[in-house]
């Protein structure tokens, strides 16, 4: 027993944080194996247990089967606390039940979840997760009250769950529903596209929790006031507003041209937001042009903020690479970003980040493509979607045999506990600082 403990406490923070997702993953998919989980009131297979509880856990919304019409109500509440554990983090979930038994938080577990968010100091942490509860309940709950007379006037009491259902996965960017029926399977909002009580609740919901509880943190303490705002909230912010923007302005004039211009709009703003890591749609994904798939893939691999419930390599990631970029050209030493520059070593993790998110977005792609004969381009939107813990498909995920769905469920996961995490999980242990090497000049370009 004394060795068990020992062994524990030198297992690294990164590594006990990938501990405690598997842990939440096997145990809901043994719940959702239950008889109980199902409509049918039979055993659900585990491969379909798994790989529902990984996509409930990483908020990313791919399924195997549909979440209104093959799961009961206890399936599907299993799902909902699974999507919410996912998206607030298995360790912030732990803590607010730690907080509410009473129990005080020691300092090994105030480091864990700075490590889980990704804060910048332990200082203030508890605090900081009382928040985020707040404010996620207080989110989900408005999101919810919004959505419910359109719901409940098409299913009756049903809608309050529904309403509630969908809030919950919209704010935690999970893009799971449960609109689909028997006959009609994985229609996502399809039938809401020209209801703005569903769809613009939906898209602020997946705003608000995609730019992150640190930029709602910096909002409440300095209100409007931008220029107090750290950087990191600036960047967010502006990087958020022109992913927002710019795609919009494609998707209007290079897709939808069929609709009428009241349904082209709120088309192409919906079509830009779900990308950013949420998964709901309200088009039909399969008639986008290749162009417009490519955008939604690059929309995919980004994703949210930090410490938020979106997934993606991060637009901060994106930002620090852009910036970098820019003063290469401009010949700047250094880059520089609202006046402040970051640290070297953000330059090295995002440049690590973009290239560890490519090369197993691609890998898998490539593998998926040969093992069940299926176009590239078709088979890296459903990675691409993975990774970035988006939910977004073509319909091939239901279709996928067992290797292809083990390839989604590790992208999944990867995409969720985040690239550098998963990265320090595996090299635990750094090399002596001291070590160096000699310089030698290498020509890049």
């Amino acid at each position: 027993m004394k060795e068990l403990k020992y062994n524990v406490k030198r297992l690294s923070v990164f590594q006990k944080i990938l501990i405690c997702f598997v842990a939440v993953i096997f145990f809901g998919a043994f719940l959702l194996m239950l008889p109980i989980s199902s409509q049918s009131r039979t055993f659900t297979p585990f491969s379909d247990a798994i790989f529902t509880s990984t996509s409930a856990v990483c908020v990313t919304g791919l399924v195997v089967r549909d979440t209104a019409s093959y799961w009961s109500y206890f399936g599907q509440a299993v799902i909902l606390l699974l999507i919410q554990t996912g998206g607030l983090g298995v360790v912030t979930m732990g803590t607010s039940l730690a907080l509410l038994s009473g129990r005080k938080i020691m300092l090994s577990q105030r480091n864990l979840i700075k490590e889980s968010f990704g804060a910048p100091q332990v200082g203030g942490i508890v605090k900081l997760t009382k928040f985020i509860i707040g404010a996620s309940l207080i989110f989900e709950l408005a999101g919810a009250a919004v959505m419910l007379p359109s719901f409940c006037s098409d299913f009756g009491v049903r809608g309050i769950w529904k309403a509630f259902f969908i809030s919950v996965s919209a704010f935690c960017n999970a893009g799971f529903d449960l609109m689909g029926t028997a006959r009609e399977q994985y229609v996502s909002l399809t039938f809401y596209r020209n209801n703005p009580f569903v769809i613009v609740p939906v898209m602020l919901l997946i705003i608000a929790g995609g730019i992150g509880f640190f930029t709602w943190d910096d909002i409440r303490a300095n209100k409007f006031k931008f220029k107090k705002y750290r950087m990191q909230s600036k960047v967010i912010l502006v990087s958020t507003l022109i992913l927002l923007t710019v795609p919009a302005v494609f998707m209007f004039f290079l897709e939808y041209g069929d609709l009428s211009l009241k349904d082209r709009i709120c088309a192409s703003l919906f079509q830009t937001v779900t990308p950013r890591t949420a998964g709901f749609n309200t088009a039909d994904l399969t008639l986008l042009s290749g162009v417009g798939r490519a955008v939604f893939i690059i929309l995919m691999l980004i994703g949210g903020a930090p410490g938020s419930t979106a997934g993606g390599m991060k637009v901060t990631t994106a930002s620090v690479l852009v910036a970098n970029a820019g003063s290469v050209f401009s010949r700047k030493n250094y880059p520089v970003m609202f006046k402040r520059r970051p640290e070297p070593p953000i330059v090295e993790r995002a440049a690590t980040l973009l290239t560890f998110y490519l090369s197993v977005f691609i890998l898998g792609g490539f593998i998926i493509s040969v093992v069940e004969d299926i176009p590239l381009n078709m088979c890296l939107f459903e990675t691409a979607s993975a990774i970035g813990t988006v939910g977004l498909s073509l319909g091939l995920t239901p279709q996928l045999g067992t290797v292809s769905r083990i390839i989604l469920i590790i992208l999944m996961f990867l995409g969720r506990v985040g690239g550098l995490t998963f990265i320090y999980a595996a090299v635990s242990k750094s090399r002596n600082a001291a070590e160096k090497y000699p310089t030698e000049k290498i020509t890049v370009g």
